[in-house]
């Protein structure tokens, strides 16, 4: 059986192969492909979003392939309709946004995807920002690099605030946002959460209290978005949500930058409405130079890297891996996308 490894920068070819070898045993036949992401930055391509490469490539790569891992390779109607062998691509990341599912579904292709491989490595980095932003530890580095000491930081009306007994509100309480309330607790916050699809008596056994998003807002000094970017939840936190926050609250968002309208927040900034913000994820990425937040107080940025650890692109790849050997043995996937696909090889 062909199986194609399409990796990229950060989910290395060889790390697919490796797992694959390790889940299959060399019987089979992979072969590589490389994407150019992330040095070329991700995006629409045909149909599907966030997707690296062209479809011609992936449609010469996956001549006669059956099983397809991947993280970032363009999965189009056309795509799908060049390649009658394929039947399953295993996409090793929270979503299969590259995928037309429908596409894959009329075609007969299961697709699977890879829920939790980066959960650890973004809940650290949330957790990063927070406190990045709390206590304005990229501010005083630029300014003390720059040879300005700082010391005003010290006065109590530009003095940061702390985690311990700081109120903090998860927006999203999946793998990630289970995480980031661990570590809360650990520091001595009281943690709200807000998630419409977790169990509020699970919640309440982790110690954390589940209540409506507006009373999150309202209530916390601190807030962390970790949803799904849904047509539900594109600017979730729009202008009228931003108004419950306490003054001086902060904000964090290391999701989706579309679950945030960012448009309010430079004016809010400036006056002191919103405290500080910490970003990792934008409506446009990357944003552009003249990006109104650039010139706002007390921002903190990063370019999309809460994902990036060496220990999340091995998980993808044995994530992946392990669809594909459930696959070739006939087995339910663990994590399909489209379960009406029928799984398992066809003769």
């Amino acid at each position: 059986m062909r199986i194609l490894a399409a990796g990229d920068h950060f989910v290395r070819p060889g790390l697919l192969r490796a797992a694959l070898l390790e889940e299959l045993g060399d019987a089979q036949e992979v072969t590589e492909l490389t994407l150019p992401w992330p040095h070329e930055p991700f995006g629409p391509v045909g149909d599907v979003q966030e997707a690296s490469g062209t479809e011609d490539e992936v449609i010469r790569a996956l001549d006669g392939a059956v099983i397809c891992v991947t993280q970032m390779a363009p999965f189009t109607e056309r795509v799908f309709a060049s390649c009658p062998a394929l039947r399953l691509v295993a996409v090793s990341r929270g979503g299969p946004v590259n995928v037309d599912l429908p596409a894959a579904t009329r075609h007969g292709v299961a697709v699977s995807f890879a829920p939790g491989r980066n959960a650890p490595a973004a809940a650290e980095f949330a957790i990063g920002l927070m406190l990045t932003a709390m206590r304005r530890i990229t501010t005083a580095d630029a300014e003390l690099k720059r040879g300005k000491w700082r010391g005003d930081f010290y006065a109590y009306d530009e003095a940061g605030i702390e985690l311990d007994g700081a109120t903090v509100g998860l927006v999203g309480y999946g793998a990630i946002g289970r995480i980031v309330a661990r570590v809360l607790r650990a520091f001595g916050a009281r943690v709200l959460v807000c998630d419409p699809y977790a169990d509020p008596a699970a919640a309440r056994a982790d110690d954390v209290e589940p209540v409506a998003l507006d009373e999150l807002l309202r209530r916390s000094s601190v807030v962390s978005l970790h949803a799904r970017l849904t047509p539900e939840t594109r600017h979730l936190i729009d202008s009228e949500k931003l108004a419950l926050l306490p003054h001086g609250a902060v904000l964090v968002n290391s999701a989706r930058g579309g679950l945030l309208d960012y448009g309010p927040l430079p004016e809010m900034l400036s006056s002191g409405r919103i405290g500080a913000l910490a970003v990792d994820v934008y409506d446009v990425e990357p944003p552009p130079a003249d990006w109104p937040l650039h010139r706002a107080p007390n921002v903190v940025t990063a370019p999309h890297l809460a994902g990036a650890t060496r220990q999340t692109a091995h998980r993808a790849a044995a994530i992946t891996a392990a669809e594909a050997g459930r696959f070739v043995r006939g087995e339910k996937l663990a994590h399909p996308a489209n379960p009406e696909v029928q799984e398992g090889p066809r003769s």
